[in-house]
């Protein structure tokens, strides 16, 4: 693989990655020198005091590796409140948020609940990692409904939002061969080591593997894709979205109340996600603000990402007998959730305050911005979304 021309980390996280990596290569070792690649990305990612997500270092806004919607503007945050409002009517008044991290969703959530009167009982937070928790509480302290919660409860009635959470979940890699489709894994070859880190540690290489056929499954069309073809299949994520069902679900049978998902990250339907064309995968790498595709670059110190199958995603959520409300772009949701008017409220002629809001609107609905490649996928049981949200509905493309 091409070298990378990446700014050096600081020491301290240097030897951090270092650690993780070699907690890794222990691991492949222990399973006769072979990994898969979801197993590597939830090390990479979640290990313990080491993982891009459960270390210690700042992963969002602008001294970070990316920017998420809530970082970039509050009216992002203040426009799911006022949609939690209307389904408030059909649902128990409760919310719970699936990565959260730096807790700005949340505060501005809640922040526009007190301006519009908008009542809610309370906010869950499904947290993992002990260093996000820590900054949440800090930015959350005034608002008394948070509660935080370590896994995900057996019962739920409310409205449940993920944003850029599915994109985060680790993904198997397979690729189609002379020999068939086969599994890529990790394993450790000793022919080289890190030029970035200047130690002995042996490299992280793809190694192939037998496929499992039931990983296949959410692949159309398998049979005519090229040789060479390698792609994600997302079993993680799609047991995310079965747990989340099952929740949905009891907690209707509970409080008799409905419930809405509402999960906004990048990817496609499982068409265009498995296009004979996109024969890379969509797998992505993120190191201060820097977008690569070396996943064994400094494990720990990147985030490590694959688009959405919102097919996939869609039917799990379905086979567990859930509804399929809504499936959209960012744009058309937040411009029909009404983010325009909550701009509206700010003057125009106080240009510092103003300025800034709307430049962040123009990136979150615009399609050469965020507007297009983010999409907003939404289930639900018992409930029925305002008819605005339907004029731009995509379902029929999963």
């Amino acid at each position: 693989m091409q070298k990378l021309s990446l700014p050096l980390p600081a020491p301290d996280a240097l030897a951090a990655s270092q650690a993780l990596q070699q907690i890794i290569i222990d691991e492949i070792h222990q399973q006769q020198g072979w990994i898969s690649f979801s197993r590597y990305m939830e090390l990479a990612l979640y290990a313990p005091d080491l993982g891009y997500y459960s270390g210690g270092a700042t992963k969002l806004g602008k001294d970070g590796d990316f920017t998420t919607a809530p970082e970039m503007s509050p009216l992002f945050g203040a426009t799911l409140a006022n949609l939690a409002a209307s389904l408030f009517t059909q649902t128990s008044a409760q919310v719970m948020e699936f990565g959260a991290g730096t807790g700005k969703l949340a505060r501005d959530f809640l922040t526009e609940c007190q301006f519009s009167g908008i009542t809610i009982d309370r906010y869950f937070i499904v947290e993992l990692s002990g260093e996000l928790r820590a900054r949440q509480e800090d930015l959350l302290k005034d608002f008394p409904q948070v509660i935080w919660l370590q896994e995900m409860p057996a019962s739920f009635s409310g409205l449940v939002i993920g944003n850029e959470v599915l994109d985060a979940m680790p993904v198997d890699l397979v690729m189609k061969t002379e020999q068939g489709w086969r599994e890529l894994g990790v394993a450790v070859s000793h022919a080289e080591t890190l030029d970035e880190s200047d130690t002995a540690l042996p490299r992280l290489v793809y190694r192939e593997q037998p496929c499992d056929q039931d990983k296949l499954a959410q692949i159309p069309g398998l049979e005519e894709l090229p040789q060479a073809y390698m792609t994600e299949v997302h079993a993680v994520s799609t047991g995310f979205m079965h747990s989340l069902a099952r929740m949905l679900k009891a907690g209707q049978q509970e409080s008799g109340r409905g419930s809405a998902a509402i999960l906004i990250d990048y990817g496609f339907p499982a068409g265009e996600y498995y296009h004979s064309q996109r024969n890379e995968g969509t797998l992505m790498c993120h190191y201060r603000h820097h977008s690569h595709p070396d996943p064994f670059y400094l494990p720990g110190l990147q985030d490590i990402t694959a688009h959405v199958d919102f097919t996939a995603m869609a039917k799990a959520a379905l086979d567990e007998g859930l509804d399929l409300l809504s499936y959209t772009s960012q744009a058309a949701f937040l411009l029909e959730s009404g983010i325009a008017s909550l701009l509206g409220r700010q003057s125009a002629e106080q240009v510092l305050s103003y300025l800034p809001q709307a430049n962040a609107l123009q990136k979150l609905v615009s399609p050469a911005e965020m507007g297009e490649l983010f999409k907003v996928l939404v289930v639900g049981n018992g409930v029925d979304l305002p008819q605005g949200l339907l004029r731009h509905d995509r379902c029929h493309r999963l």
